[in-house]
């Protein structure tokens, strides 16, 4: 593999074993970093870690778990070797699913689940990661468009998503004497399991067929479309290259024109 913007940098990518992390782990190896691919199952990164190595690339598979500090710590600290540096960490692992307002004791178990993996679970890793972060790194966390906005029995989900950004806002300024930059990115609806599961929840409450939840998902956007992962994963690659070094605390919105601010 020729060398790119990033050749010579170590990255950490959490909940890489499918979806968004997948295509950024899989960019940013094309780019030249060394990429553990974070997963909470071992064959779930391995299959990146193969996909990456038979590109060229070089990757490595580490075990992770949002919610489980031991498990993070361990984690990082794998990822961080043999040099004990993470020049570039991308927090992707998060779930989604509803949590409504006017539910019973479910919701609430909801929104503990849900926070606890979006946002405490990037905290998690950022702080684990701390001590590994070279003057100069870079940390993307993957927010929403449902960070710049709520959805109706979605609150659990979209304040973790309005969390990070916050969380990414004070990183960025704690972080600035060091020239760490600190972004989030905000995906509209993105082609993966998760996003897929989204649509058609969503085409049920409204009482719609797939194929018309799946329409009506396009057209919430001006561009007209449902994001392919990797171009999620093209902007990612961009605020962990040099090009954006004076870029940070910004919550960047890919969703073909949903939210303009």
């Amino acid at each position: 593999m020729p060398e790119g913007r990033l050749s010579g940098k170590t990255a950490l990518v959490t909940g890489a074993g499918r979806g968004i992390g997948r295509a950024i782990a899989i960019r940013l190896a094309a780019e030249g970093a060394h990429v553990a691919v974070g997963a909470r199952r071992e064959s779930d990164g391995a299959a990146v870690v193969a996909e990456i190595a038979s590109a060229g690339g070089s990757a490595q598979t580490v075990l992770l778990d949002v919610v489980d500090a031991a498990s993070v710590a361990t984690g990082v600290e794998r990822a961080a070797r043999p040099d004990r540096r993470l020049d570039i960490l991308v927090n992707n692992a998060g779930i989604g699913g509803p949590s409504p307002f006017d539910g019973d004791v479910r919701s609430d178990e909801a929104w503990a689940q849900i926070l606890d993996v979006n946002l405490t679970g990037t905290w998690r890793v950022c702080r684990a990661a701390r001590p590994f972060l070279p003057d100069g790194a870079r940390i993307v966390n993957i927010s929403s468009v449902t960070g710049r906005f709520g959805v109706a029995t979605m609150a659990a989900y979209c304040a973790s998503k309005h969390g990070i950004i916050g969380l990414t806002r004070s990183l960025a300024l704690e972080l600035a004497p060091r020239k760490i930059t600190v972004n989030a990115v905000c995906p509209g609806w993105v082609d993966t399991d998760t996003g897929r599961s989204g649509i058609v929840r969503m085409g049920k409450a409204l009482q719609k067929s797939v194929e018309e939840a799946f329409a009506l998902a396009e057209k919430m956007a001006p561009l007209g479309e449902v994001l392919p992962p990797p171009e999620v994963a093209g902007l990612v690659a961009y605020l962990a290259s040099p090009e954006a070094r004076n870029m940070t605390g910004q919550a960047l919105v890919l969703d073909g024109g949903q939210v303009m601010p």
